[in-house]
């Protein structure tokens, strides 16, 4: 993938240099707290040669946020994807994203989101992008208003997933946003 500049990131594949942060976002109880697992270092390994795998092939994916400034990874941002979830129309691509706690709340997630909704629909041509949180994860779906996406409760869905030993975490809600919506916003900030 050709890297992605904003304001403040450089959105890329992931790097050798990136496997330290990457275990630690896919292990820390804050970060995690949403999802029925952690990584060890090994799964982690696995899972970021996957992604970086994936970005080879698709030219997107779940891709390394770097801090253009001073060259550090402090997570993830993109488009991926939604294979794993069967009821989803084939074809259908969600945003997602996961930093280290000391990143959040500094826009880099709304700067790096947009910066792929931009690369999905402008590049790719997508008609729609989706995105979905376990229902009490505030700060996720606080992130996909500020992006332009819209609640969608008809879609909200028990995460097939997510084991029967974590039932707080099954219910997600349902998001999207369309390109036609995308263009009018983008429009409206100018």
């Amino acid at each position: 993938m050709k890297p992605i500049r904003t304001e403040r990131l450089i959105l890329r594949n992931w790097e050798d240099r990136d496997r330290e942060l990457f275990h630690r976002i896919n292990s820390d109880e804050r970060v995690m707290e949403f999802f029925p697992f952690r990584r060890n270092r090994t799964q982690a390994d696995a899972k970021m040669d996957e992604l970086h795998t994936a970005i080879e092939r698709d030219g997107y994916g779940f891709a390394a946020a770097e801090i253009a400034a001073t060259g550090e990874c402090i997570g993830f941002v993109g488009i991926t994807g939604t294979g794993h979830l069967p009821f989803l129309p084939a074809g259908t691509i969600e945003t997602g994203w996961r930093l280290a706690p000391e990143f959040w709340g500094k826009g880099y997630v709304s700067e790096a989101a947009e910066a792929w909704l931009a690369y999905g629909f402008e590049t790719l041509g997508l008609d729609e992008i989706v995105s979905f949180a376990v229902e009490d994860n505030r700060r996720s779906t606080a992130v996909m208003e500020r992006i332009g996406m819209t609640a969608d409760p008809l879609a909200d869905f028990d995460h097939p997933g997510i084991p029967d030993s974590h039932p707080a975490l099954m219910r997600h809600v349902f998001y999207r946003l369309s390109r036609i919506n995308w263009e009018a916003r983008k429009r409206a900030a100018r």
